[in-house]
C-alpha cells in the first residue's frame, strides 16, 4: 500500500482539501498558519472536553483543576507522587485484582516461556507502565508519568509518579530503581520493547544505575498465544474490553499522550493531564487483573474455549504436554470446536497416545478439507496402524509435504500394498492407483 504524500499529510492537517493542492507536490498551496492553530486547538479542546471530575466507577479518578499528585521532598528534589489503594473485592470487568496475588507463577512461566518466572513469588510483583513524550525508546523520549502497582499488607497500592516539569526527572527515577529492588519480578504490557528501553535510556541521561532488573513477565506476548484465534488484536483495550468484559469510557487514546503533556508544560493547564494520568491507572489495574485470569489454576479458569485452546497450544511449545492435553480437552468440552480437535490431536501425537491423535485427526478429515490433517493420518496409518491401504488411500488424496517427499511417500506405500495383493482393499488400492489421475492431481 503506497504512503499518502506529504502534500495530502499537510493538507489534511489544515484543513485543505486535495482540490487546493498540487497532485505532484511540485508545489504546496500556502496552508494558513492560522488554520493549523485552530486545528491544534479544536483538538485539544476535544481532549479536554472529556475530561470527567466525577470519580469512576474503576479507578478512583483525577479530579480538576488541579492534579491529586502529593508533594515530596527528596534529596535529589521534588517528587509529584499519587497513591490509590485498591480492595480485593476490586474488579477490572468480571476479573477480581486479588486472584493476581495468589496467580500460579508456575503457569504463568509456561505461557511467557520463560522457565526464570517460575521461582518468582507473584505477591511480590512491580507492575509498571509508562506515558512518554514520544512514541520510541530514544534518548530525547522522556517517560513523564510512571504507573506502578505492588501489594502490601492492606491489599494492591497504585502508585503513580508524575514528572511535573522536565527538571524533575531524577527523583522519579530514584523511585522507580527502589519499587524494582524491593520486587522480586516485572510485570508489563509490551514493556520488553517499549517502556524497560525507555527507562534504562533516561537512567544513562540522568547518569544513574538502574538496578538489576528481575525476570521480566510482558503480558502481550502472553496475550498474543492466548487469544491469537479470536482476532481482535493484542491492544490492552480490546483485551480489557474481549476478555475482562471491561470498556473504558472516554480514555485519552495512546497517540494523545504526548500532546496532553506538552500542552500542560506550555500553558499549566492541569486539565489536560487528568485523562492521562486515568488512563495510566487503567492500564496497571488492568494487568494486574490479566495476571489474576492468565496466572489461576485451569479448573476455574473465566478464560473462553477458544482462549484456552491457545492455553494447549502454548503449554504444548513450553515442554508441558500433559497438563497441554487436559487443557485441550476442557477447551473441546467446553465448545471449542474444530480447533480445540485439532490441538488436542497434535498434543496426543506429541506424549504418545496415537489412538487418541488418530481419532482426532479421523474426525478432522471428516469435517475439513485439509491437506495437513491428510498427512498426519497418512503416518499414522502407515506407522501406528499398520494400514498401508488407508495411509496410500491418505496420501493419495493429497497432502501438504513437497513433491519430492509426496513421490518418496508413495513409492514406499505401494510397495507395501503389493505385499498385500491377496487382501482385496489392497487390490481395489492399486486399481484406483493404476487408473489416469484426474486433471490436475497427483499420481504415481
Amino acid at each position: 500500500m503506497s504512503r499518502p504524500s506529504l502534500a495530502s499529510r499537510l493538507g489534511r492537517l489544515s484543513g485543505a482539501g486535495p482540490e487546493k493542492l498540487d497532485p505532484g507536490c511540485a508545489s504546496i498551496a500556502p496552508a494558513a498558519p492560522r488554520s493549523v492553530l485552530d486545528d491544534l486547538r479544536a483538538r485539544m479542546d476535544t481532549i479536554l472536553a472529556r475530561t470527567k471530575s466525577e470519580s469512576s466507577p474503576s479507578v478512583p479518578s483525577a479530579t480538576a483543576p488541579d492534579l491529586p499528585f502529593s508533594l515530596e521532598q527528596t534529596p535529589e528534589g521534588p517528587l509529584h507522587v499519587r497513591t490509590l489503594r485498591l480492595s480485593g473485592a476490586h474488579r477490572v470487568g468480571r476479573a477480581p485484582v486479588t486472584l493476581a496475588r495468589r496467580a500460579s507463577s508456575a503457569l504463568l512461566a509456561l505461557l511467557a516461556l520463560d522457565p526464570a518466572l517460575a521461582a518468582c513469588p507473584l505477591e511480590g510483583a512491580l507492575y509498571l507502565d509508562t506515558e512518554t513524550t514520544g512514541l520510541g525508546p530514544g534518548a530525547g523520549t522522556v517517560a513523564f508519568l510512571v504507573g506502578l502497582a505492588f501489594w502490601d499488607p492492606g491489599g494492591l497500592v497504585v502508585e503513580q509518579l508524575l514528572v511535573r516539569e522536565l527538571g524533575e526527572e531524577v527523583p522519579v527515577l530514584t523511585r522507580v530503581a527502589d519499587r524494582i529492588r524491593a520486587s522480586t519480578m516485572l510485570v508489563t504490557f509490551n514493556g520488553k520493547s517499549f517502556d524497560m528501553p525507555v527507562l534504562r535510556t533516561r537512567f544513562v541521561m540522568a547518569k544513574k544505575n538502574l538496578p538489576e532488573e528481575r525476570p521480566h513477565l510482558d503480558l502481550l506476548h502472553v496475550a498474543r498465544r492466548l487469544h491469537k484465534a479470536r482476532g481482535f488484536g493484542s491492544r490492552l483495550g480490546a483485551i480489557e474490553r474481549e476478555v475482562l468484559g471491561f470498556v473504558r469510557e472516554d480514555d485519552v487514546p495512546s497517540s494523545e499522550v504526548s500532546a496532553c503533556y506538552l500542552h500542560f508544560l506550555r500553558t499549566g493547564d492541569a486539565r489536560a493531564l487528568v485523562g492521562v494520568v486515568e488512563h495510566n491507572a487503567w492500564d496497571v489495574v488492568s494487568m494486574v487483573a490479566l495476571v489474576g485470569l492468565y496466572g489461576e489454576p485451569l479448573e476455574g479458569t473465566e478464560l473462553d474455549a477458544v482462549d484456552l485452546v491457545g492455553v494447549a497450544r502454548t503449554l504444548k511449545r513450553a515442554g508441558s504436554v500433559d497438563r497441554a492435553y487436559e487443557v485441550a480437552d476442557a477447551a473441546h468440552v467446553r465448545g471449542g470446536g474444530l480447533e480445540a480437535i485439532r490441538a488436542r490431536a497434535e498434543i496426543a501425537k506429541a506424549r504418545g497416545d496415537k489412538a487418541r491423535a488418530l481419532a482426532d485427526f479421523e474426525l478432522l478429515a471428516g469435517s475439513i478439507d485439509d491437506p495437513t490433517i491428510r498427512l498426519e493420518l497418512a503416518k499414522l496409518y502407515e506407522h501406528h496402524a499398520k494400514d498401508a491401504v488407508r495411509a496410500m488411500a491418505m496420501t493419495s488424496a493429497g497432502t501438504s509435504e513437497t513433491e519430492e517427499r509426496w513421490e518418496r511417500r508413495m513409492i514406499r506405500l505401494r510397495a507395501k500394498v503389493e505385499k498385500s495383493r491377496g487382501d482385496g482393499a489392497a487390490q481395489t488400492c492399486l486399481r484406483v492407483l493404476d487408473e489416469p489421475a484426474p486433471e490436475g492431481g497427483r499420481k504415481l
